[in-house]
Order: structure tokens, then C-alpha cells, then sequence
């Protein structure tokens, strides 16, 4: 369906344009197979899809990171859009591929163990990039040894105070002018965590990140 197509459908139910449900090479790049492996809704993951478009369009040379990576929904979804366009930036997966860590729950809702239906094994078998690097364990502990990385883009879903804060302080100064973090727990009540870290962060150097009704915050760096 094309664009035009899309637009009277739209305008005929009286609706917006709502790209996430399918429009154009999103629906090959996220389908089946990929929606059955995310909890994440359709338009965040439209966004996720459409600010790693920008990334790659803009010839950013950086690095690709996702932290959080549970099943490898929409890391299989970031690795289709860079297949297909023939990058060749390196795509890294963090994540403990056994569970949350250890939470506060003064900050958090989620417990140990949560997210624990899943394992590194499986997810190698669908995620499918020449440039891809898993790395195993505990953030920031998988950050070592990665001192010197130069990232475009980075996807942080970790869900808890902690984890994202970690990212912040390991990713935001290695990150490219023009690159971005989004963060996808940011506005959830059961990740209130996530918000805290990202406001207390940021704030302390007087920037604002951009707030949007999914859920979803980004940050791009001037």
C-alpha cells in the first residue's frame, strides 16, 4: 500500500497515519517472526526503526548498541534495516539473556529474575548481521574493554533506575555528534526507574531530552 493509498484509508476512518501498523519496508522488516519476540508496542518500535533510518541515512559511522535485548525482537528489527541497506557498522547486544539483576525497590517495579524466558542461544539463531557482537552479562560490566567506542546510536530497554543510569554514564560520552539514545522505558509507571535516571542524568548538564507519547525519550547529541 502506498502513501496515498494510506492517507485516504486514513482519512476515511478518520484516523491518523499510523506507519506502525505496517507501511512500506517497516512490514518486511518487522513481521511475524520479529512482533512474536517483542513486548514492545508497534509504534514504538515504528520509532526505534525510524530514528535508526536517520542514523544510518545521515552516513553516521558509529557503532549500534542495544542494552536490553530480552528475545531479540527489535534487535532483529535493527539488524533487517541495516542488512538490507548494506551497512556495515558494528551492532552490539548487551544484555544478561537470563533476567534482571538485583533492583531497588525504592526506584523500581521490576524484580530479580524478571524476563528470565530467554537465552543467548536462541537469540543468536534469529538475529542475523555480519557485524553483530553479543555481549553477555551485567551492565556495566560488559562495557569494559569498549573504552575507545564511537556509537551512532544507542537503544537503551534495560527497564531499571540503575542499568539505565550505567548507560548514560558509559554511552552519552562516546557518542557521535548527531547520535542519539532512546530510551524505551522512559514514561511507564512499572519502569518509573528509568525516568528518574534519565531526568537526574541529563539535568545535571542542563539538557532536556525529548518526551514523546509512547512512552519513548530521545536524546541527540549537539
Amino acid at each position: 500500500m502506498n502513501w496515498e493509498q494510506w492517507y485516504k484509508q486514513a482519512m476515511y476512518n478518520q484516523v491518523v497515519f499510523s506507519p506502525w501498523n505496517g507501511y512500506g519496508e517497516f512490514g518486511q522488516d518487522f513481521s511475524t517472526d520479529e512482533k512474536a519476540r517483542t513486548i514492545v508496542s508497534y509504534d514504538r518500535v515504528w520509532i526505534l526503526y525510524s530514528l535508526l533510518h536517520n542514523i544510518i541515512s545521515s552516513n553516521n559511522q558509529g557503532e549500534i548498541w542495544e542494552c536490553g535485548v530480552y528475545k531479540g525482537g527489535t534487535a532483529m528489527v535493527m539488524a533487517n534495516l541495516l542488512r538490507r541497506l548494506n551497512r556495515t557498522n558494528i551492532f552490539r547486544l548487551f544484555d544478561t539473556f537470563q533476567g534482571m539483576p538485583k533492583t531497588d525497590p525504592n526506584k523500581d517495579a521490576h524484580k530479580q529474575g524478571d524476563f528470565s524466558d530467554t537465552n543467548i542461544k536462541d537469540v543468536q539463531k534469529v538475529v542475523k548481521y555480519n557485524h553483530l557482537i553479543f555481549h553477555k552479562g551485567f551492565i556495566p560490566n560488559t562495557f569494559e574493554g569498549l573504552e575507545n567506542s564511537s556509537i551512532s546510536f544507542a537503544h537503551i530497554d534495560v527497564d531499571i533506575y540503575s542499568s539505565v543510569m550505567d548507560c548514560c554514564n558509559f554511552i552519552w560520552s562516546r557518542l557521535n555528534t548527531g547520535g542519539i539514545m532512546l530510551f524505551d522505558d522512559y514514561g511507564f509507571a512499572q519502569t518509573r526507574g528509568c525516568l528518574q535516571a534519565v531526568d537526574e542524568f541529563f539535568g545535571n548538564k542542563n539538557l532536556y531530552p525529548i518526551v514523546l507519547p509512547t512512552g519513548q525519550s530521545f536524546i541527540i547529541r549537539a
